[in-house]
């Protein structure tokens, strides 16, 4: 068969087949046209919808996400050691007065300190880090003191002093003094601040190394 009669006996078919289209509308009314034509495109918005939530929620849908994080990556975190979360400066007036025969002496001195909240990375228990799936889970350990010797005694200065006092007086002045800090600064509330402080550093960290969803808690 020569390609002019291909040709033709395709453009036969065509017409052949549009025939039996204009035979099977014309035995329909206007108003079954316009259903047939209104329910064609709402099959084919559906499909279209079906098919686009397919597409965009596909890897939820099929199978769940599992991520993995390496024995590297948590040495590096580890290596971090320890980890303040929360700093705070508090100034003590501390006083002690011995009583004498002739008269009463009395040593007033006023101490500083930092105190820093925090955690040590050497505390943490085996397994405190993992993946679950899709999510990195986070068990700290609590929140504590990182340093003991807080207290500038350094700095410390005398506001009222009579008599003669010794080192040793003067090292109870600032026992004293630390006792009162840390009533003062090692509180529920600021070590509730520093456990908010933790939880947003270390979802920040997580994230940055590619891990969306992380859960977080303490050991307490």
């Amino acid at each position: 068969m020569t390609k002019k009669n291909t040709t033709q006996h395709n453009e036969q078919q065509e017409e052949s087949i549009l025939d039996i289209l204009r035979i099977l509308l014309s035995g329909l009314s206007r108003t079954a046209i316009i259903i047939i034509g209104i329910i064609a495109v709402v099959l084919i918005a559906a499909f279209a919808l079906v098919y686009w939530m397919f597409s965009s929620n596909g890897a939820s849908l099929t199978t769940k996400e599992h991520i993995e994080l390496s024995p590297t990556q948590i040495e590096r975190i580890e290596a971090i050691g320890q980890w303040e979360f929360l700093s705070i400066s508090d100034e003590e007036l501390v006083d002690t007065v011995r009583h004498g025969f002739f008269g009463d002496d009395e040593l007033v001195r006023i101490y500083t300190g930092t105190l820093r909240l925090g955690i040590d990375l050497a505390d943490t228990e085996e397994g405190w880090i993992r993946t679950d799936g899709d999510t990195i889970r986070v068990l700290l350990p609590d929140i504590k003191l990182l340093d003991d010797h807080f207290l500038d005694e350094a700095s410390a200065r005398s506001f009222y002093e009579t008599g003669k006092w010794s080192q040793a007086d003067r090292q109870a002045l600032a026992a004293k003094a630390r006792q009162k800090m840390l009533a003062r600064c090692l509180t529920p509330a600021n070590i509730a601040s520093a456990e908010q402080n933790a939880t947003a550093q270390f979802h920040q960290m997580l994230q940055s190394m590619g891990f969306q969803n992380v859960s977080i808690r303490f050991r307490r």
